[in-house]
């Protein structure tokens, strides 16, 4: 019975990424900042640890209480929609503590043991902001298309090792809380003269047909996770498979 440590799993993809793996039959070590009795099951194979990825103490202590794992995806991450003209450089360093920072701290706390083992996996969440480019989430695509490229570096140093490494990379999802989350930190990003822009994208977005749910992240995690070919990239969900084909 394998076991995955899980990043973010107070809702949207890490909360049902949890799920689909507690159902498939593995142990799962569920993360958040500030666990949340009830959004998973009580079960002798799912466990909920507090964690930060942002604070270094708060890493060191899930990886301790987690002990041994064989697949660790780091899925937490902040959203951010607004005209980079506008955005505070503190809040871009929000966004990059998270999305970038807080994913590679996660990555070199957990690769000591797959290195030791010689097996372990390493599954990277970002977006598919990295495959076409989007206007209005400049600074959240540059956090997620440098852990693109770290991932494809370090997949290659890993090799030798036999530990893997994977992106997955969801679409856009309007039933995620990637808004309803980042509402405060989006306050007065929008400048009134980006304001009819803005207007026209967000109109775009809610005519969208062929959008990412958290069952198809959670899929594609899965099949990351179970597939042993040298395969790296995973796009998740019917806008994310579109778009890696015209890539």
């Amino acid at each position: 019975m394998k076991t995955v440590l899980i990043t973010g799993c107070s809702s949207g993809y890490g909360l049902e990424t949890a799920r689909h793996f507690h159902a498939q039959g593995w142990n799962v070590i569920a993360t958040m900042r500030t666990p949340q009795e009830g959004i998973l099951p009580r079960s002798e194979r799912l466990c909920l640890l507090p964690l930060d990825v942002t604070q270094p103490d708060s890493i060191a202590a899930a990886v301790k209480a987690a002990g041994p794992i064989d697949v660790l995806v780091n899925n937490a991450g902040l959203g951010l929609f607004g005209a980079f003209e506008a955005t505070p450089m503190a809040t871009v360093r929000e966004i990059f503590d998270t999305n970038t920072f807080g994913m590679m701290a996660m990555a070199q706390a957990v690769l000591p043991q797959f290195r030791a083992r010689k097996s372990g996996l390493l599954i990277n969440v970002t977006s598919t902001v990295t495959l076409a480019p989007m206007p209005l989430v400049a600074a959240y695509t540059a956090s997620k298309t440098a852990i693109e490229g770290f991932t494809e570096s370090l997949a290659l140093e890993l090799a030798p090792f036999n530990v893997g490494v994977k992106l997955v990379e969801p679409g856009y999802g309007p039933n995620t809380r990637f808004t309803a989350n980042g509402a405060e930190r989006m306050q007065g990003l929008i400048p009134e003269a980006y304001a009819p822009f803005a207007q026209a994208i967000f109109a775009g977005l809610g005519n969208m047909t062929a959008v990412t749910t958290a069952e198809d992240v959670a899929e594609a995690v899965w099949r990351a996770a179970k597939d042993a070919t040298g395969q790296l990239h995973y796009p998740a969900g019917a806008d994310a498979i579109a778009l890696s084909r015209n890539t």
